[in-house]
């Protein structure tokens, strides 16, 4: 378990990512995808039942044994409120109510917040349009892990561990490698979330809340779920940044598995992301994908040349401009 990782650094590429030209090109071909782009009808009452759902389980929980919350937290708690995660990732390309109504989607965003305990969603769309438009970007796309976590993560003991802190890596990151101001729908979530908490707090006592929070945080670490995190964009196999998984946890997880299908089309909203791969199979079928996310958490602690630095990093345009500024250079 104390054996060190293969990579000493991340795989650094001079090339643009490839779903700008595949999409080009897709569309081209199969103009008709286009139709699937806008709103999903069902997506606001899929995610209405679930919150609900868990505000049940709030009252539910609020006299039952400590051993007995947490239980309950990561067998089916967390796994609703990581869904709501992955929900609230869909909102963030406004899929609720389309483009048109964007502020409706970040306010439905904060309703789909309420059962995962702390503020999220605004931070969230705030830095996932970047990883979108900047993928690798080195100082760009904050999913991508610090040099420290690739240096240190790298047995298979402290990738197990990482794996555990990984709420709280996403959660940090953005604040080390690119910080940005608090914005008012940040400030708004934060008000809305307290206020919901000190609610069900009032009512049904510190369980609830401790039930919610603790399934957000355990069900985003170690956990079947939680292996889309690693899925979608660590290098399995060299020069491919992006895999997808069709298995059956797509059908809890808003489609989060059709990740290629997603960053080809990132307003396609998830339901439709099937119906992507199904006319364009040609372009997906042959690419490198995940048949387990449960296997890749396994590979991902035991296999040496997988760890935080198996990610394709790019310098963008953008933050060359920005050192040449700062720096005089």
């Amino acid at each position: 378990m104390g054996k060190t990782g293969g990579r000493g650094d991340f795989e650094w590429v001079y090339t643009d990512q490839p779903h700008t030209s595949r999409r080009k090109e897709i569309l081209a071909k199969y103009p008709q995808i286009k139709s699937l782009m806008g709103p999903d009808p069902q997506l606001k009452w899929v995610v209405s039942g679930m919150v609900l759902t868990q505000l049940l389980a709030c009252y539910l929980v609020q006299d039952l044994s400590w051993k007995w919350i947490f239980f309950w937290a990561y067998a089916f708690g967390g796994c609703i409120n990581h869904s709501l995660t992955l929900a609230i990732h869909d909102i963030s390309h406004n899929v609720a109510f389309g483009n048109k109504l964007a502020k409706w989607n970040r306010w439905f965003a904060m309703w789909a917040n309420l059962p995962i305990g702390v503020p999220y969603s605004a931070s969230f769309k705030k830095y996932h349009v970047d990883h979108h438009r900047y993928l690798g970007g080195d100082r760009l796309d904050v999913d991508i892990p610090t040099d420290f976590e690739g240096w240190f993560f790298s047995t298979p003991a402290r990738k197990l561990l990482w794996l555990f802190l990984q709420p709280l890596f996403y959660a940090l990151r953005p604040l080390v490698v690119n910080p940005k101001p608090v914005g008012h729908l940040e400030v708004q979530n934060a008000v809305v979330q307290l206020t919901a908490d000190l609610i069900i707090f009032y009512f049904w006592g510190l369980k609830p809340i401790i039930y919610l929070i603790a399934g957000s945080i355990l069900c985003m670490g170690i956990h079947p779920i939680s292996g889309h995190f690693i899925a979608e964009h660590y290098m399995f196999l060299k020069g491919h940044e992006t895999y997808s998984y069709y298995g059956p946890l797509n059908l809890i997880t808003f489609n989060v598995g059709y990740h290629m299908e997603h960053h080809d089309f990132p307003s396609i909203p998830g339901s439709k992301l099937p119906q992507v791969k199904q006319i364009a199979s040609e372009y997906y079928d042959s690419l490198p994908q995940h048949t387990s996310w449960t296997r890749v958490l396994w590979d991902f602690v035991f296999d040496d040349s997988i760890g935080p630095y198996a990610r394709i990093k790019r310098e963008y345009k953008l933050m060359k401009d920005h050192l040449l500024k700062n720096f005089n250079i």
